[in-house]
């Protein structure tokens, strides 16, 4: 046994540490210590440090701000994607599209290859956290392959698409705030006119619920392992998801 207490983020990673045999009072749900970072990071007034971004006239359009890394991608799915992307832009007026480039550099030439120098898209070189942050603070809808965004994406009350058809993260899924859509340009493209198109289906997938924490994930842990060395009298009580 190399470990006494173990924390998990969801209910569902606690049903996974029990089938593999740990044992109940060994396991401590406590969220996600990244939504703990993220509620720290986000600033009501933050200036970006990428230049491309301090123009604030941009955030007056409804921002979709994409990601795309995943080696499943390259390729067709993504040149798909973009094709996809190509057209809500050229139908939407009110929306622009960011998008920060992986240094990968076969993503790098199939996104500028259909989308470079287009109005109302900005393609980027990778952002720092800060700056990524706090622009998915800014943005309408976030589409994506990247797991991180749909843990970080839900506490932000805006809908992220992901660029997929199966996920690590199903809690985000089944809470209604993450929809897996693939790659398919049609479907790409239907998807992200509906919640541009419907407030209500927008409605639906904001709703500020995310399964996994809700920025207090550090300070139960520390209650909890002061606890367990009877430094404290009383045991956090574990985080459930709303």
């Amino acid at each position: 046994v190399l470990t006494d207490l173990h924390f998990t983020p969801t209910k569902k990673s606690c049903e996974n540490l029990l089938f593999e045999g740990v044992k109940r009072e060994d396991i401590f749900i406590s969220g996600n210590t990244v939504i703990d970072s993220l509620f720290l990071m986000i600033k009501e007034n933050y200036i970006f440090r990428e230049p491309l971004l301090k123009d604030k006239k941009m955030f007056d359009k409804k921002i979709i701000l994409v990601t795309i890394h995943r080696r499943e991608n390259w390729g067709e799915p993504l040149r798909k994607t973009c094709q996809a992307i190509n057209k809500i832009i050229d139908e939407h007026p009110d929306v622009s599209v960011i998008f920060p480039l992986h240094k990968n550099p076969e993503i790098r030439r199939n996104v500028k290859g259909i989308l470079q120098n287009k109005k109302d898209i900005l393609l980027l070189d990778t952002l720092d956290y800060d700056d990524m942050i706090n622009l998915m603070s800014k943005s309408y809808i976030m589409l994506t392959d990247s797991g991180g965004i749909q843990e970080e994406g839900p506490s932000l009350g805006k809908p992220v698409l992901v660029l997929r058809d199966e996920t690590e993260r199903p809690e985000v899924v089944e809470a209604g705030v993450v929809k897996l859509i693939g790659t398919n340009e049609e479907r790409v493209y239907r998807e992200v006119v509906t919640l541009l198109n419907s407030r209500d289906k927008y409605r639906e997938m904001s709703k500020n619920i995310n399964p996994y924490g809700d920025g207090k994930a550090s300070e139960r842990i520390v209650k909890k392992i002061l606890y367990n060395f009877n430094l404290v009298s009383q045991s956090p009580d574990e985080f459930k998801a709303k």
